[in-house]
């Protein structure tokens, strides 16, 4: 029996659950966040978005089956002709405009996490990628998920991120997750237990930056 991505997730269980139930996240769904904080992570999510579509680029470059090509390609495609369009209307809802984001720096964290995974899928190959793009990929739709399972969520007109949390339990997202998960769980059986090892590190450091982003967010670093 092969290992499957939830063996990923159980050798750094205690950066999963910072990851998916950090104070960031609570306050999405108690409605409390400071909405400062939350402007400041919707900007740098945008930049982020930018470079998640350079790493559906290079997942397209890494393919070696028609069947990877056309997913990378979905992928990259659905990033810049919806997500990014459904973003910038977004965030005009929070009162920054597109001309804001044109000229947005990025923030540390924002660069550590975004050139970690063009790194990691640069020098490996198209499973490295994978697992350094789960956190977000796979983590968004179990955020979601997990604060719909917490009785303290607000949910409705009275959250005024009800919307953020809304994206992420559609049933589109949560398709998009199932089948990545699929994709991964596919793949994660065949692997040894020493290259198990050195995904299990790629996922480790991934989460710890995605626990970062949170906290730029909280922070409102730069």
């Amino acid at each position: 029996m092969g290992y499957r991505f939830t063996d990923l997730t159980a050798t750094c269980q205690d950066d999963w659950r910072a990851y998916i139930e950090h104070d960031f996240v609570r306050g999405l769904g108690y409605g409390t966040l400071d909405e400062n904080a939350f402007r400041h992570y919707l900007k740098q999510d945008y930049l982020f978005l930018i470079h998640f579509a350079r790493a559906f680029a290079l997942a397209a470059y890494k393919s070696r089956s028609l069947a990877d090509l056309r997913q990378a390609h979905e992928g990259l495609k659905a990033i810049v002709d919806l997500e990014l369009g459904l973003h910038v209307g977004y965030c005009q809802e929070w009162g920054i405009s597109e001309a804001d984001l044109a000229a947005l720096p990025e923030a540390r964290a924002t660069l550590a996490y975004t050139r970690y995974v063009l790194d990691v899928g640069s020098r490996g190959d198209l499973l490295d990628l994978h697992v350094a793009l789960a956190p977000c990929v796979v983590g968004y739709g179990e955020i979601a998920n997990w604060l719909n399972a917490q009785p303290s969520t607000v949910r409705g007109e009275a959250n005024p991120y009800d919307a953020w949390i809304a994206m992420y339990e559609s049933d589109d997202f949560q398709a998009a997750m199932r089948a990545e998960l699929e994709w991964i769980d596919a793949r994660l059986a065949d692997v040894t237990p020493a290259r198990f090892a050195e995904l299990c590190t790629v996922f480790r450091d991934a989460t710890r930056l995605e626990i970062d982003f949170w906290q730029m967010g909280l922070d409102r670093t730069d």
